[in-house]
């Protein structure tokens, strides 16, 4: 059975792929893993042995990102050979699809963002979702179809509206 430290640093790539996705600049990303690698691994003796890691860390990533959130800055984005996107394979509209996901993805909420992300990107269970936000698992459910749906009607071109009902 693999060390904690191990086990730690076999997280990595997952926890480079959702703040990737999460955060949307490669910069801000790898500064977010660095963190949460930093935080997790200063507090590894804090870790229950036997409960999965990963969930561990992207708690931790979670809470990091809330603190950032709350910090103004002000964005910036570098400018370099490596700015551009890189066209998917396939067909010549395959890349506008792949920058209409990316623009309808960052439209969402965070809230709805981070948790489609860990479901849909990282294949968490929503069970293992709601314990890693600390949300209710029916919030975990709630969030997601709003985020799938508005992600849908952006994808589509149509406008999202939200089914609200009047109480009086």
């Amino acid at each position: 059975m693999p060390n904690s430290r191990d086990q730690l640093l076999a997280c990595i790539p997952r926890l480079r792929r959702y703040a990737r996705a999460l955060v949307g600049d490669r910069a801000g990303a790898d500064d977010l893993v660095q963190d949460t690698v930093e935080r997790g691994w200063g507090r590894l003796a804090s870790w229950e042995g036997g409960s999965d890691m990963r969930a561990w860390l992207f708690s931790i990533m979670h809470n990091l990102r809330i603190d950032q959130a709350r910090r103004p800055s002000v964005p910036t984005e570098a400018l370099n050979e490596e700015t551009s996107m890189a066209l998917a394979p396939g067909s010549p509209s395959s890349g506008l699809e792949l920058r209409d996901m990316e623009t309808a993805l960052r439209a969402l909420p965070e809230e709805q963002r981070e948790i489609l992300l860990l479901v849909a990107l990282e294949e968490m269970s929503y069970d293992d979702v709601a314990r890693t936000l600390k949300i209710p698992i029916g919030t975990v459910m709630s969030r997601l179809s709003r985020a799938r749906e508005k992600m849908r009607a952006n994808m589509e071109g149509r406008a999202y509206i939200a089914p609200l009902k009047v109480v009086k």
